[in-house]
């Protein structure tokens, strides 16, 4: 049964992971081995057990407050007299390095576009919105590369606010994680997005007070839906440290990775080498910039060390 957090007293609601998946109605949202083999992320093990008991249940209440705002668009512009076409359904994912954000950002996806009406779901990542490396040495932060500074804030805000519009084409910046950069005149672009996905490292900050003490806007400001992908940071580092070991085997070894460098460490260097990246950049960066945005988040999936979804807050309405 549903029961308040500790943590959150007043805001989410908590339920462990066998109540929360006893929510989920029939559906034929699926989501076979193979596509979910693709789907997953370096490291991570979400299996058809998780899509089933955790992911299926959230699509479905995504869908329900997509539905619902749906009928409450159409309401506003009936009592305004209003003849326009709906805005996307916009949902923000947030999360540390390594906890499974882009996994869970994937397999929404996925899912979303099984609901009914089939609705088209177009994802980017705010990685895309990172200024360059020759910006980021110019400004002399390339070694706090995922920090909220280290993004063109008014570029993706922008962006988001162009989608919510309903331009007809919108274009956003490739980021590569081969090459560490922004891909120089290449550029992704989508066309008017039934639900739109963003996923990302700070997409929860709250909004910026400007020195005449106006607020400026937030990317949450855009969001119809948001969800926290949450662990312990202990786990977290230990899922960082397994990743970056697994990387140096495989794609660190290609001639043009950025990290190409690291591919000859010994064991004891690499893991040296990962936790000091740990220590000076994702750890901070978590600690200071990204949990603080959890209780923002409409959902937070909670995952215990094996990396599996144990628990389910809901924000209250």
């Amino acid at each position: 049964m549903p029961h308040e957090h500790s943590d959150h007293p007043t805001t989410h609601v908590s339920m462990l992971r066998r109540d929360w998946a006893n929510l989920a109605d029939h559906t034929d949202i699926h989501v076979d081995a193979q596509t979910l083999a693709r789907l997953r992320g370096v490291g991570d093990p979400t299996d058809h057990h998780e899509v089933v008991e955790v992911y299926v249940p959230l699509t479905q209440l995504m869908h329900l407050h997509r539905r619902h705002l749906g009928h409450l668009y159409r309401a506003t512009n009936a009592f305004l007299e209003l003849d326009v076409e709906r805005t996307p359904f916009v949902v923000g994912i947030a999360g540390s390095v390594a906890v499974g954000k882009s996994t869970t950002a994937r397999l929404l996806q996925e899912l979303l576009r099984q609901a009914p009406g089939q609705p088209k779901v177009e994802l980017i990542t705010t990685d895309g919105f990172l200024y360059p490396n020759a910006e980021l040495e110019r400004r002399g932060i390339l070694e706090r590369k995922g920090f909220p500074e280290s993004y063109d804030r008014r570029a993706l805000l922008a962006y988001v606010a162009a989608v919510k519009s309903g331009q007809a084409e919108v274009a956003s910046p490739v980021y590569s994680h081969m090459i560490y950069d922004i891909i120089p005149d290449q550029e992704h672009v989508i066309s008017k997005p039934d639900i739109l996905i963003i996923e990302g490292l700070n997409v929860l900050q709250p909004a910026r007070v400007h020195s005449d003490g106006r607020a400026g806007q937030a990317l949450s400001d855009y969001f119809d839906f948001s969800i926290y992908v949450d662990a312990a940071e202990a786990d977290i580092q230990q899922w960082f440290l397994d990743r970056f070991l697994q990387l140096r085997a495989t794609a660190f070894r290609d001639p043009e990775s950025y990290f190409i460098k690291f591919a000859q460490l010994s064991d004891a260097e690499a893991t040296t080498m990962a936790m000091n990246i740990w220590d000076e950049i994702n750890g901070p960066n978590l600690h200071y910039n990204i949990a603080p945005t959890r209780d923002r988040a409409t959902a937070i999936l909670r995952k215990g060390p094996d990396h599996s979804v144990g628990e389910v807050l809901i924000r209250k309405v």
